[in-house]
């Protein structure tokens, strides 16, 4: 006679479990994409004053390319949002992953203006959910207490990404051009995409939501808890939220109770964050270039306050685990006067130097704080596309900073002067997150239901009646 059937609540036995074997290596892939995610969206920078010399490019073409791939970020993460929700995260994260990797390398053959604005809008277009995607799977398998910090150490990665793309560029493109730089990249991500193949799994949270595939579930369980013993024919609920009905997505439910407040806030803030961290990101060794400092400093200026803004943000996750959004306003709250001193403030090359520093590391510590946010208060059912519609969202912010970008530079006003015009987006940012600190709070401090009504705790495993 078989075993009796059970129902196993996944929420609780996640929830109970601390990190292990199963979660490092899922994190481990998840940050090894997203390096040549970063790598990928800031090589486009290094390489662009090599481009600009051997293609004839003018600054507002440059910021038009640049914006390009944010475009296709933006729509591309709408699509396979709504795919990743649809068909699970796995086959989705895998096939966009090797779609962006051969779309890298084949940039390379680019001969015009026209050609580059096409290849770095589908390239865009395959990266846009690759984040939200990972973003979601690694929230779906580990603690609540836990998440904001997953989803920071993984974006490390990216940072690692952007950071590299600066030596990478000053290493290779002097010896085999611009277009070296891309196929390498190009030649890499498609390695990883590899092993997404071969290791990534579903989330098994996604299976339980879309009731799907009760032998992968208990096979998944029994690797995460060996302990177990799921069984295929055991009974698996999400304890912690409520039932979906039907599975289409509607764009409603991102604004249904809570989230009426939240995604609005979280999409301004995150437009505002994005709109700094692409205008640094894609003008940055421009600008420096521009103020006489060389190409080989300006590259590596950038890559590291890139790398600092890393670092800031994860020593900011713990913080915000365990206060939530009020944490992630301190940064940008840091942020907003020293670009203003930068901007408005005469000041020596080195004095610029170190300020430029803190200033950008402190934009890339603040968008850590908001993307580490992005997934955590949507249930699973819509988590891929709660996360991939914010990011997507952010990238109007994105696409804008680059053009806003070209236009200042070549509207002949001094260079130092984006800096402060730079300082309207992490005074939004800390506007945006305090908001939806406010709007958790209130949440938590509504009355709750009398003794009577409130259900009893169940535990992780019972006996199906």
């Amino acid at each position: 006679m078989g075993k009796a059937s059970r129902t196993i609540d996944v929420a609780r036995v996640i929830d109970a479990r601390r990190l292990g074997p199963f979660n490092y290596r899922l994190i481990a892939l998840s940050w090894l994409i997203t390096v040549f995610d970063g790598f990928d969206m800031m090589m486009i920078s290094f390489t662009a004053p090599y481009m600009r010399d051997e293609l004839g490019l003018s600054k507002p073409m440059l910021g038009n390319v640049f914006s390009a791939g944010l475009l296709g970020m933006m729509i591309g993460g709408f699509a396979l949002a709504w795919l990743g929700d649809r068909r699970g995260r796995r086959q989705t994260i895998a096939f966009a992953a090797v779609a962006f990797g051969v779309l890298t390398a084949a940039t390379a053959l680019a001969r015009s203006y026209e050609a580059l604005l096409v290849l770095r809008f589908l390239d865009g277009f395959a990266i846009g959910g690759m984040l939200p995607l990972a973003w979601a799977l690694n929230i779906e398998y580990v603690p609540a207490r836990l998440r904001s910090t997953v989803v920071t150490v993984i974006m490390m990665g990216y940072s690692l990404g952007t950071a590299l793309a600066g030596p990478v560029t000053v290493w290779l493109a002097p010896r085999f051009g611009w277009e070296g730089v891309f196929l390498a990249g190009g030649a890499a991500t498609l390695v990883i995409a590899a092993a997404l193949f071969v290791w990534l799994p579903e989330s098994v949270r996604f299976l339980v939501a879309r009731n799907r595939d009760p032998a992968r579930v208990a096979q998944t369980l029994n690797r995460i808890d060996p302990g177990l013993d799921a069984q295929a024919h055991d009974h698996f609920v999400l304890g912690d939220e409520k039932a979906e009905t039907g599975g289409n997505f509607r764009v409603g439910q991102l604004f249904a109770g809570r989230l009426r407040w939240i995604t609005p806030l979280l999409w301004l803030g995150y437009i505002a964050s994005t709109l700094a961290v692409y205008f640094k990101a894609n003008w940055g060794p421009i600008v420096y270039e521009d103020l006489h400092f060389t190409r080989d400093v300006a590259a590596y200026v950038s890559s590291f306050s890139g790398m600092m803004g890393a670092v800031l943000g994860l020593l900011l996750m713990r913080f915000t685990d365990r206060v939530g959004a009020m944490a992630v306003a301190f940064f940008p709250a840091l942020a907003a006067p020293v670009l203003l001193l930068i901007g408005l403030v005469p000041l020596s090359p080195s004095a610029f130097l170190v300020l430029s520093v803190v200033s950008t590391s402190l934009v890339g510590g603040a968008h850590f704080g908001i993307l580490s946010i992005a997934g955590i208060y949507y249930p699973t059912a819509i988590r891929a596309n709660g996360s991939g519609w914010a990011t997507s969202v952010a990238k109007i912010g994105g696409i804008a900073g680059p053009i806003l970008g070209g236009l200042v530079l070549a509207s002949g006003l001094p260079v130092v002067t984006s800096f402060a015009i730079l300082a309207i987006c992490p005074i939004v940012l800390a506007i945006c997150a305090v908001g939806i600190a406010i709007a958790i709070g209130r949440e938590r401090h509504s009355p709750a239901p009398s003794p009577a009504a409130a259900p009893a705790a169940e535990p992780a495993i019972s006996p199906v009646s």
